[in-house]
């Protein structure tokens, strides 16, 4: 099921302080040159799409600060362009690799929360390696995640979901996988991700886990 067409992003939209190129920013990554509520709860978001759980999230939690990074050049625009719009002041989006950006930007022990939501499955064996979620990755999570901090992964496709919950178990410790119960949503609004919309609108499983440092 793949990504479906874009709507128009209206040009008169100023994002420049909702979106940022990777290769600009000099690491580390310093919340006091984006954010106003410097001392808030840091939340990453790897692999942001739409933009849908960005918007939502912080709408709903004011007092956290969100990062999103999306290596899709379009969609990162997309997303940064309607964080703009809704003129949140404690989001923005980053157009590039979010593996870079965790190895390189993240400082250790700075995230409340990192969130991965439905990555590319790369499907054929000899792609996997290309797959996000890796030994690198969730070691990096697990640094830049304070104590008490949080993953969250979910994956419509269940091969991943079992092979990412062995990894995280062989080369991190963090604890979990707890389970989540998904919530029956009364609108758009209430799905995190425009593919979590899809898949459940579908009646197509989704498997989620939390795990806590």
């Amino acid at each position: 099921m793949g990504r479906r067409a874009l709507p128009k992003i209206n040009p008169a939209i100023d994002a420049s302080r909702h979106l940022y190129q990777l290769d600009d920013l000099q690491p580390p990554f310093q919340p006091e040159q984006f954010f106003r509520q410097v001392d808030a709860p840091l939340c990453i978001e790897i692999g942001s799409g739409k933009g849908l759980f960005l918007n939502t999230s912080a709408r709903e939690y004011p007092t956290h600060n969100f990062v999103g990074v999306e290596l899709a050049k379009r969609y990162a625009h997309f997303a940064g362009s309607r964080l703009a719009k809704n003129g949140f002041e404690n989001a923005i989006m980053i157009s590039g690799d979010g593996l870079k950006f965790m190895a390189d930007y993240v400082a250790d022990a700075s995230c409340y929360a990192v969130h991965v939501y439905f990555p590319d499955p790369w499907w054929k064996e000899r792609h996997r390696k290309r797959r996000v979620m890796k030994e690198s990755l969730i070691q990096d999570i697990q640094r830049v995640l304070v104590d008490g901090g949080e993953l969250h992964f979910w994956t419509d496709v269940k091969e991943y979901f079992d092979t990412t919950v062995e990894l995280i178990d062989k080369v991190s410790s963090l604890e979990g996988p707890f389970e989540v119960n998904p919530e029956s949503p009364e609108h758009d609004l209430d799905y995190r991700t425009h593919f979590e919309r899809r898949m459940r609108m579908n009646d197509k499983p989704v498997y989620r886990s939390r795990y806590r440092k």
